[in-house]
């Protein structure tokens, strides 16, 4: 029997989800995974089965822990290698994942995650493109300094996990990005646990897909 239930919204579209789902899996709990198709808005059924009405949400072992940040944080006390050992660099990791979490509006607003669409050149506003030369600039020091693949080193951590949906977003939309933002993006995707999510958001039904997620922007 498990040990609890993670909520989760539709896995074409849902970064959040995407965040909380990774940390639960790379930290190894044994929980059910409950995916509820998201409508575009405040979901009813999302309302009713989690406390703050959004997913992720994480039942695990009588804990109950509903934000994508928090669950990464619940999850390393499981698991401490999600976040550096060495306290500089753990305290780097974790600024660059709270950047992520609260920032980079511009990007969410004119590329959202919609994972199995390509869109090329499409949505680079003038601030989306601030945000993504942001990201650029912050990965390519992380990997000068650990070395890669990932950002701190040869495993995936939590500031990977906080980046992913930003792989997939990139992966949609692509915009122009330095060679080593490249080079990352694809051992991002290439990732087991990325390449079961893109396979299993191929899966859903084909009802769950939303328009305003199906069209390019311009």
């Amino acid at each position: 029997m498990a040990d609890g239930r993670l909520v989760i919204g539709t896995k074409m579209y849902s970064s959040w989800s995407l965040r909380g789902w990774l940390a639960v899996h790379l930290a190894g709990l044994d929980v059910e995974e409950v995916l509820i198709p998201l409508d575009g808005g405040r979901t009813t059924s999302v309302k009713d089965a989690t406390p703050s009405g959004t997913v992720p949400y994480l039942e695990h072992k009588g804990a109950r822990v509903w934000e994508s940040l928090a669950i990464l944080e619940y999850c390393a006390e499981f698991a401490p290698k999600l976040w550096p050992e060495d306290r500089v660099e753990r305290a780097a990791a974790r600024s660059m994942a709270s950047e992520m979490h609260a920032g980079f509006r511009a990007l969410r607003q004119n590329m959202p995650m919609t994972i199995l669409n390509t869109f090329p050149g499409q949505g680079a506003t003038p601030e989306a493109m601030a945000d993504i030369a942001r990201i650029d600039a912050i990965w390519q020091e992380a990997l000068a300094k650990s070395g890669g693949p990932f950002l701190f080193g040869k495993e995936m951590g939590g500031a990977d996990i906080m980046f992913a949906p930003v792989v997939c977003r990139f992966l949609t939309w692509r915009p122009a990005v330095s060679a080593a933002a490249q080079d990352y993006i694809q051992v991002v995707r290439a990732h087991p646990l990325m390449q079961r999510w893109y396979a299993e958001a191929e899966r859903e039904p084909a009802e769950w897909r939303l328009p305003h997620y199906e069209s390019p922007r311009t």
